[in-house]
């Protein structure tokens, strides 16, 4: 390939680690030569550095990547103000071509660069590739963004133009790549291309907690598309009643593949749409896409209120008088309650990285009303534990959970986590998947072993306080002194 006879376009890719539906790389495809480049940045994310769980999976999500780019994926660390600018003068680089971001760091980050590269003769080409409708372009009648769900999702979305069709991968891909380390100037990017370039990204930990997550996820573009075509093919009938019992599989569990972008919103929208018209599966399919809704709701609301992640939208919870208690809160992100459907729900997120939806709202509720710690605890825990930690999805759904969001939970709807746990895993099967200590209970009092008659709990070789905890806190005398607090708050 004769480099100087074609443009050369920057390739940017950061939550969109996919070929297709990924209209940065196609658009820069089509109009010449491409260096795709990915940039670790904990220079500008603050606070909201990647955590534990989402650096493994980035690591095993770039290396599929790069392997589908023939191994051509530049990989670096650092400033993105910094780096840009000298990719761009030393790679002799015509345009730059990325998919927008929405967390507020990131807009604020691009912005400058954006003006950096303009200011130097550096155009900059920027496309949705993450979400199915911009956050500005759904608002109400009055011009102001929806602060609920519903109408957001059924007057807003649903009435406004539908999502394109994805793109297909560029069909000049593997002509148009080309080897930075080739160009002249490009020398000292050596030893940064393909996986010696991950590598030194140093995302991987150095004590192998990782062993249970790496034998629950495939992690890529091809892996997301076959977990796309395994829900849809087993898990869309029966979605809207199964995805709220644990122990089935009819949850999507593609979460992580679309936070790094390994499957786009738009394909995953469709797919669904041409599954249930094939299946006759229109209900279930309506409850499908509102979660997808539920994605594009929260991106609203961080758009449109950037503070979210730590500022309660509901600011009278701003005096709510949380409670400082170091040991509940290790008994909590340790899955050592004494609720066995709590446990749980923290042990399967400490082992896959993961966790089932409605254990989230029954976790997240005992934290805030049961153990009456502040919802910053479990935002930040969960940040550091999902492979799918999504800043918007993370901030808004703490917030619906600890009643202070935009269309939060009332803050008097409490889950009883044994309630949840008979209603919602009668037979027990996902408690004892994850705590297995209690195995051997009968399915009556596996729910709830602290209510459990001595002869049952020796039988069953449950020692209360010696191989499984009492619990930490009454749940009728912590839901009262939940409710107190928040009427003091009026």
């Amino acid at each position: 390939m004769i480099i100087s006879a074609q443009r050369i376009n920057l390739v940017w890719l950061r939550q969109d680690l996919r070929l297709a539906d990924n209209p940065a790389l196609y658009e820069a495809c089509n109009n010449g030569a491409v260096i795709p480049v990915y940039i670790l940045d904990d220079s500008n994310s603050g606070e909201w550095a990647m955590g534990g769980a989402s650096r493994w999976w980035l690591h095993h999500s770039l290396s599929a990547l790069s392997a589908s780019l023939g191994d051509q994926l530049l990989v670096l660390k650092g400033d993105p103000l910094t780096l840009m600018p000298r990719l761009v003068k030393a790679l002799q680089v015509d345009d730059v071509y990325w998919n927008r971001c929405y967390e507020p760091w990131r807009i604020n980050r691009d912005s400058q660069l954006k003006k950096q590269l303009n200011d130097n003769g550096t155009v900059v080409y920027s496309s949705n590739g993450s979400l199915l409708w911009e956050p500005w372009r759904i608002l109400k009648d009055d011009q102001t963004p929806y602060r609920v769900f519903t109408p957001f999702y059924r007057r807003g979305c649903l009435k406004a133009e539908p999502p394109a069709q994805p793109l297909p991968a560029p069909r000049r891909l593997k002509q148009s790549v080309v080897d930075a380390t080739s160009i002249s100037g490009g020398a000292w990017l050596k030893g940064r291309v393909g996986p010696s370039g991950i590598d030194a990204l140093g995302l991987l930990p150095t004590i192998p907690w990782d062993k249970t997550m790496a034998a629950t996820w495939q992690i890529g573009e091809k892996a997301a598309w076959q977990r796309l075509q395994q829900f849809l093919d087993t898990g869309l009938e029966g979605y809207k009643e199964g995805r709220n019992f644990p122990a089935r599989a009819k949850v999507s569990r593609l979460s992580p593949y679309l936070h790094f972008g390994e499957v786009s919103p738009r394909q995953v929208w469709h797919e669904a749409q041409l599954a249930g018209a094939t299946g006759g599966l229109e209900n279930d399919l309506d409850n499908f896409l509102s979660e997808i809704g539920w994605r594009e709701f929260s991106y609203s609301l961080l758009y449109h209120n950037p503070d979210l992640p730590r500022v309660a939208i509901q600011k009278r919870f701003n005096n709510f008088p949380w409670e400082q208690n170091a040991d509940r809160l290790r008994a909590w992100q340790q899955g050592n309650t004494g609720m066995p459907l709590v446990d749980a729900g923290m042990r399967e997120l400490w082992q896959t990285g993961y966790m089932h939806n409605r254990v989230r709202m029954v976790v997240g509720s005992y934290l805030v009303k049961n153990l009456l710690l502040h919802w910053h605890a479990g935002e930040d825990w969960f940040w550091d534990c999902l492979v799918d930690a999504d800043l918007p999805n993370n901030s808004a759904s703490w917030q619906w959970i600890a009643g202070c969001g935009a269309d939060a939970s009332p803050y008097f709807r409490v889950f009883n986590p044994v309630l949840q746990s008979r209603k919602f895993d009668q037979a027990g099967d996902y408690l004892r998947r994850y705590v297995p200590e209690l195995a051997s209970l009968p399915d009556k009092h596996i729910h709830a072993p602290f209510e459990a008659p001595a002869d049952i709990l020796r039988s069953a070789g449950v020692r209360l306080d010696e191989n499984y905890p009492s619990p930490v806190v009454d749940l009728k005398a912590s839901r009262e002194a939940a409710l107190a607090a928040f009427k003091s708050l009026s």
